[in-house]
């Protein structure tokens, strides 16, 4: 009866094991890439799956967006500006079977062709373009990356460049260069402003004196405003209109002297 028992139980043990083996439960976000006796099969999941044990092998690939930080990188740009960069990468994985079989390390070899793609691209790259066109330098990255990893089964999502750190010596020179060009724009907008305010005096001058009386009342007005301050003496300049007629004044009063001591008699 015991033996019976024994026997049983050493069967019950030897079918849970081979159960166990055999099936496997794949999550939604992991595929399984099954070799039979060393041969690919196929890609099985997600869900219930049965293999058989000893024969056939299963390697689990996560499809979930991989993050990988591209440790910072000394590059040398274009115009020979030596600066440290650093970049962060998205990739995940599209064809499990190819990331099995035609790579070893997938994720290895990513991270390592990022890398040197960076240090690459950065080189071709100016200083300026490095900090004012990330967008264009991000998406050459990416297609670079992308085009190397797809005989691996390997999609890269995006490519950001993080952090640019110069040395000390270009942070203060670009430091310079950015306060000559505030320097220049303030300058240029101080002209612009004295250009339109002449020009508005000009118009309003040719208003004036074309009207009569105009700028006599302009005058006026403008002794209205300084009679309300502190200051007791106000100077009444001549009417403009007055000061029109002293040339023919004078005129007149210089051909009546002449005439005087042409004629004394008649003067007399």
């Amino acid at each position: 009866m015991l033996d019976n028992l024994f026997n049983w139980g050493v069967v019950i043990v030897v079918v849970a094991a081979i159960l166990s083996a055999a099936i496997k439960i794949i999550p939604e976000y992991e595929r399984a890439v099954l070799f039979r006796l060393g041969r690919l099969v196929s890609v099985r999941g997600p869900g219930l799956i049965v293999i058989i044990p000893i024969i056939d092998k299963i390697i689990r690939i996560s499809l979930r967006v991989t993050v990988f930080d591209v440790p910072s990188q000394e590059v040398i740009t274009r115009d020979n500006v030596t600066c440290r960069v650093n970049a962060v990468l998205y990739y995940r994985v599209i064809a499990p079977d190819k990331a099995v079989v035609n790579v070893e390390e997938y994720r290895e070899a990513t991270n390592q062709l990022a890398q040197t793609t960076l240090r690459s691209v950065i080189g071709t790259a100016d200083l300026d373009e490095l900090l004012s066109r990330r967008d264009k330098l991000n998406h050459t990255i990416q297609v670079i990356v992308d085009e190397a990893t797809d005989s691996w089964g390997i999609k890269v999502t995006a490519v950001e460049i993080k952090d640019v750190v110069l040395p000390v010596e270009m942070q203060r020179a670009i430091a310079r260069q950015a306060e000559a060009e505030r320097n220049r724009r303030a300058a240029i907008i101080q002209a612009e402003g004295e250009r339109q305010a002449a020009e508005r005096l000009a118009q309003a001058s040719e208003i004036l004196s074309s009207s009569e009386g105009g700028l006599t009342l302009r005058m006026l007005r403008s002794l209205t405003d300084i009679s309300t301050s502190e200051n007791t003496t106000v100077l009444f300049p001549l009417p403009i209109e007055l000061r029109k007629i002293l040339p023919e004044t004078e005129k007149i009063v210089q051909r009546i002297a002449r005439n005087s001591q042409a004629n004394p008699d008649s003067v007399e």
